[in-house]
């Protein structure tokens, strides 16, 4: 995450930074569904950003992120440290 700043490219509003399940949709018509991806997102747009060396690691570079909803693990383990 190192390349994502702390404000969103397109309205330059903060980030949430955190840990997304996602769906990636292939030109080809499959998905590809990954659990738990650093990412950050802005509420305001409604936009998605991860790391461009992730996206290739992941081998997604030409597909199109349908949808990505915070990881629950995250959501548990902040409800048990008392954060």
């Amino acid at each position: 995450m190192d390349r994502i700043s702390g404000e969103c490219p397109a309205c330059t509003r903060s980030l949430i930074s955190s840990r997304f399940d996602t769906t990636f949709r292939l030109p080809d018509g499959r998905e590809q569904f990954f659990f738990g991806l650093p990412a950050s997102l802005c509420e305001t747009c409604q936009q998605l950003y991860l790391d461009p060396d992730l996206i290739d690691l992941l081998q997604v570079p030409e597909g199109r992120c349908t949808f990505a909803i915070e990881t629950d693990q995250v959501l548990v383990r902040e409800a048990w440290s008392g954060a």
